[in-house]
């Protein structure tokens, strides 16, 4: 009886260790393929987007522990998943609706370039974390979203039972859009005035 030789072995796929480091560190979906990588909204966390100016304004308003990426002049709040839907309908409710503010939201179906992890370098011009997610951690529950009616007590303030959860998503709608309104009028007012 000959003896029976194995098949040749499929060469082990070297992976982008950034990849690995969002999919096996945090457990967030990326896009397959070649190229940078880019994060999958809408499953974990929806992104709201706007000017980084009124961004680190807005920060005071974020629990300690959610993630927040900064891509050149533009800030990443990571939301609760489902946000961006509610974002339009917010606006409106805050009587921001009708102004252009530069506060935008990606959700389910999105994508956004993945920031470079914590301690290592990246290109220049690469998303960067202003606070990281921690790898292992749960990222939802410090998350700013829609409270339920149960959650908030009186005077409208919500009141949760875990003290690292973030914000609700409507006060730091609210704050977000009134800090971008503040920097778009900072910019209309340094530009000069048109005479005829």
């Amino acid at each position: 009886m000959a003896p029976t030789v194995p098949q040749p072995r499929t060469p082990v796929e070297r992976r982008d260790p950034v990849r690995q480091w969002y999919e096996n560190g945090l457990g967030w979906a990326t896009v397959p393929g070649p190229g940078p990588v880019r994060l999958v909204t809408g499953l974990r966390f929806d992104v709201l987007e706007l000017p980084a100016e009124a961004g680190f304004a807005a920060l005071r308003h974020l629990g300690p522990k959610a993630p927040v990426a900064l891509c050149g002049e533009t800030m990443r709040l990571l939301v609760g998943a489902g946000s961006a839907d509610e974002l339009p309908g917010l606006l409106d409710w805050l009587e921001w609706g009708d102004i252009p503010l530069g506060l935008t939201a990606v959700g389910a179906g999105g994508r956004i370039d993945a920031p470079t992890p914590p301690g290592w370098s990246g290109s220049r011009g690469a998303a960067v974390w202003l606070r990281p997610p921690e790898p292992g951690c749960e990222v939802e529950p410090t998350l700013p979203a829609l409270v339920s009616l149960a959650s908030v007590g009186r005077g409208g303030t919500a009141h949760h039972s875990d003290p690292a959860v973030g914000s609700d998503l409507v006060r730091l709608v609210d704050t977000a859009a009134t800090q971008c309104h503040r920097v778009r009028l900072r910019r209309r007012s340094r530009q000069p005035l048109a005479f005829s």
